[in-house]
Order: structure tokens, then C-alpha cells, then sequence
């Protein structure tokens, strides 16, 4: 009966507009939830076979949609650990059953395991750049583990690389063999002499003592010593100079000759070669001064804090302040974005429809680039959800008020 079909109708519209409302409510309520990705409902006509005579009332369909594609809004921020893709992809976290998901929610924090946790309670994933070196997987999750700040160990750094470069005083006396630093004797003399402090391979200090003598005219003698060796900080040391270099000048114009070395290459005591270089030193009418003196390496330092970069490389800032790359972030996408299955936390898990997962480093094979300090923001444009909601709430009156019209009809014909 066709009254009993406008009422079945009437209810599948209202239905429907209550779906459309439950999303808008959704949407309205996650408006402000990082990461989120806004839900539509769309309808669709359900026709019954139509009869010349008499018209069949069919109903109305819903099909639940994401927008997971459209990316929202991007805000700074003052955490370092808070991330945001700029483009396409997905983070890789785990949840608590080590079960992977997607995520566009990149409010990371450092929890009390020392894993990068966003607020929805996700661990973000990478690969550990000690360990592996074939990575990333492209067709799955192999190799990822969680991001662990806290598991980093002291870090001692030896030096291998150093820079001297004095002024040596052109009118200095020339020093007889048998008397210079190489010769190390009681009676050793030098015009120059300075220390340059260095780190061997378990952090621990080293002083290295440099000294510069006059040899003939426009020629000079680099001398180093292990400082530690000395007697009553001077001549002799008790073991062998660490290195000799001669160096010749131009008598014109005070540099080295071309051609001349500028370099000087020592063992580090307890430590491994280290190249000292002096490219820039003169021989000019004043004193013996130092105008460069550095060496890298450094004693053993904790993590003070993670610094990501747009490639997605997470480096451990160290106390000492050396910087070391552990982790690289992955980023996974699938061939129909808007198909993925929205799980909650923010988070999305691959389907039938999506496709199979692809991953790969940030801004390689279509992928964004990770900004640091940054976090995305909801995609929902709550004008268009308050119109919807308007709409939708009339939609639901008239579909009501044909319900009430038909069932006033019923009413009519059992009186009859």
C-alpha cells in the first residue's frame, strides 16, 4: 500500500538527517582536535520498480565519507616535538597493542619511557639509523620502532680534527739543532709555544703542546708533545714528540710557499689521528700570537633535547653540544587517502578500497616535508557544519510532518 510506503519513506529520510547531524556533531565537537579529518554523509535514492498506475515510494541511502585527503590549517607552535606534514602522508605510530596506524596528529611529547607519545596516546615510529641502513621498507611496517629518546646513551666524541694558526715573529733567532723541541733535551728552546686541548675516544681530556721554532731563514719547525709527559711542564718529555713539521715561508710576502704543508697530522694519546691545521699562518714583523685555535671532540654528554628536521631526521642534542642523528621518520600514504578507516585516536587504519601501504622518507616519492613546531589543525569549516546542521534539522521536521500526513491518512481509511 503506497501510505505504508510514504511512511517507510518518511523514516528513511529522517534516518538519514539524523546520520547527517550525528556527523556534523561530530565535527563540531573535534573542531579543534589536531589531526582531525572531517566526516560527511551523503545520501543516495533507493528506487522501487514503478508502476504505470500507481507510484512505489522507495527510500533514501546514506554513505558515510572523510575528507582525509584535504589537509588543514598549519600552526606554529613553541614545542620542538610537535610536528606537522606539509603535503601527503601519514606518521606511522603504535598504539598500545603494537598495532600500527596513520596519523595526521603530530602533538608529540616525550613520556615517562622516553618515547615520542601524542596526545591521543600513539607512539610515534622511525627507523634507528645504527642499525639500519636499508631502509625504509616501501610495502609495510618492517623495521619500524618506536621513537625512544631516553634509551640514548652518553656520548663521548674524540677529536680528529683541530686548527692552529699563530703569527710567527719574522725576526726571531734560529735555534742550532740539538737544542730544538724535536730534539726534546733539558736544554730544548722554541720561539712559540701553545696547547691546544683534545678529547680521546672515551671523552677524557687531552693536552697537546705545540711548539714553533725558527730553524734558518723563512723556516720553521712544528713540534707536539703529550702534555701529561712533560717534566715540570717543559723539556724533556719523557716520550717521543707526537709530530714534526717543517714549514717554509715566502720571504716576500710571509705566508707559506706554495706548495708548502699547512697541516699537521697527530695520534690523539688514547684517542685516534688528528689532522691539526694551520692553513693561514704567517711569518710577518711582530710578536708570536695566536690568531685560531679549536679542536672538535668533546666529553661525555647526556641528551639535553630532539630537534627534527624537514626530512625527517630526529638529532639528539647533547649537553656537550654535539648533535647526532638516531632516528628517521617514515611517512606512509595508500593510493585512495579518502578511503582509509578512521579508528579512534585520530588515527586511520588501511582498507580493501585504500589500497596497500606505501612508506617512505619525507619528501621522497610524493611525501611532504615534517615541520617541526608546527601541528595541523582540523580540516572542518564549522560554517559549513552549522548551514548543514540547519538544513538538516528542517529536512528532518518535513520528513516528520509527512510521517504525521500519512499516518492521519491511516487513521481516515480504518474509520471509514
Amino acid at each position: 500500500m503506497s501510505l505504508y510506503g510514504m511512511m517507510r519513506t518518511s523514516v528513511s529520510g529522517m534516518n538519514a538527517q539524523a546520520s547527517r547531524l550525528a556527523s556534523v556533531s561530530d565535527n563540531v565537537a573535534n573542531s579543534a582536535t589536531i589531526g582531525y579529518k572531517q566526516s560527511s554523509v551523503e545520501f543516495r535514492t533507493q528506487v522501487l520498480d514503478v508502476e504505470t498506475s500507481r507510484y512505489q515510494p522507495g527510500s533514501v541511502r546514506t554513505e558515510t565519507r572523510y575528507d582525509i585527503s584535504r589537509q588543514g590549517p598549519i600552526v606554529g607552535t613553541d614545542s620542538g616535538t610537535d610536528l606537522a606534514i606539509d603535503g601527503d602522508g601519514f606518521f606511522v605510530v603504535q598504539g598500545g597493542d603494537n598495532d600500527y596506524f596513520l596519523t595526521r596528529a603530530g602533538s608529540f611529547i616525550v613520556n615517562n619511557e622516553g618515547q615520542l607519545e601524542n596526545a591521543q596516546g600513539n607512539v610515534l615510529t622511525g627507523y634507528q639509523l645504527n642499525a639500519n641502513t636499508s631502509l625504509p621498507v616501501a610495502n609495510g611496517f618492517g623495521g619500524l620502532d618506536p621513537i625512544n629518546i631516553g634509551q640514548l646513551e652518553l656520548v663521548a666524541q674524540g677529536t680528529d680534527a683541530a686548527t692552529l694558526v699563530p703569527n710567527l715573529p719574522d725576526n726571531a733567532t734560529a735555534v742550532a739543532a740539538g737544542s730544538r723541541p724535536s730534539d726534546n733535551v733539558a736544554t730544548s728552546e722554541s720561539t712559540g709555544k701553545t696547547s691546544l686541548l683534545m678529547y680521546d675516544t672515551l671523552g677524557n681530556e687531552r693536552v697537546i703542546d705545540i711548539y714553533y721554532t725558527k730553524t734558518a731563514d723563512d723556516t720553521w719547525e712544528a713540534t707536539a708533545f703529550d702534555a701529561s709527559t712533560s717534566t715540570n711542564n717543559g723539556f724533556p718529555y719523557s716520550s717521543a714528540p707526537l709530530a714534526t713539521q717543517t714549514i717554509t715561508f715566502d720571504p716576500i710576502t710571509g705566508y707559506v710557499t706554495g706548495g708548502g704543508s699547512t697541516a699537521m697530522t697527530i695520534t690523539v694519546p688514547g684517542g685516534i689521528a688528528a689532522t691539526i691545521d694551520m692553513t693561514g699562518i704567517s711569518q710577518l714583523g711582530t710578536d708570536y700570537q695566536v690568531i685560531t685555535a679549536e679542536a672538535n671532540g668533546s666529553a661525555p654528554g647526556s641528551v639535553e633535547s630532539v630537534e627534527i628536521d624537514g626530512t625527517g631526521t630526529v638529532y639528539a642534542i647533547y649537553k656537550n653540544g654535539y648533535s647526532i642523528p638516531v632516528y628517521q621518520i617514515a611517512l606512509a600514504s595508500v593510493p585512495s587517502t579518502d578511503s582509509l578507516k578512521p579508528v579512534s585516536g585520530t588515527a586511520f587504519t588501511v582498507t580493501i578500497d585504500s589500497g596497500d601501504v606505501l612508506v617512505g622518507n619525507p619528501q621522497d616519492n610524493g611525501n611532504g616535508s615534517i615541520i617541526s613546531g608546527a601541528l595541523e589543525e582540523s580540516n572542518v569549516d564549522l560554517s559549513t557544519e552549522l548551514t548543514l546542521m540547519i538544513q538538516s534539522q528542517r529536512s528532518y521536521t518535513a520528513n516528520s510532518r509527512v510521517f504525521q500526513t500519512g499516518s492521519e491518512l491511516m487513521d481516515v481509511l480504518i474509520n471509514i
